[in-house]
């Protein structure tokens, strides 16, 4: 991870990156109940990736990915993001850990999703400290909020 350009410190990229954190750490203790064979703690797991990535994912769509994707040089790059959490999306519906051709879909898709955060984390994030403006930051932050209307209650 890149820790170079300062966009760790922007509290939308921040709360993005908390949410990753607790993803990841979600996936990997999943992935050891997979390989464990504890398919109900995977099960349970499984269901909170997905609840944690419905509105982190909401916030990034919403808010940076639309302020961002309008700009040729981010569109694919944001369409192919987008494209990504929709395949992890169904199989986080879908996929039952008790089966094991679904457990080793589980297990290829937390692979990927570290890839696919760095993609934000290491691509997308340091880039939008030169490509969107205060209002968009106000608008993305807004989107994130949205998302996320526990937060703003506090």
């Amino acid at each position: 991870m890149c820790h170079y350009c300062g966009c760790r410190e922007i509290p939308l990229i921040k709360e993005f990156i908390a949410e990753h954190e607790r993803v990841t750490n979600a996936a990997g203790e999943a992935g050891r109940a997979l390989r464990a064979g504890d398919t109900a703690r995977a099960r349970e797991l499984v269901a909170s990736i997905a609840a944690e990535l419905r509105a982190h994912w909401q916030g990034e769509e919403q808010g940076l990915f639309a302020a961002m994707h309008d700009d040729p040089e981010y569109g694919d790059y944001i369409d192919a993001l987008v494209r990504e959490h929709r395949e992890l999306a169904h199989l986080l519906a879908t996929a039952d850990p008790s089966r094991p051709a679904d457990a080793d879909r589980l297990l290829d898709a937390f692979d990927e999703l570290y890839a696919h955060i760095a993609k934000e984390e290491d691509g997308l994030f340091p880039a939008s400290l030169t490509a969107l403006t205060g209002d968009e930051w106000d608008t993305s932050m807004a989107a994130w909020r949205a998302a996320h209307p526990e937060a703003a209650a506090h």
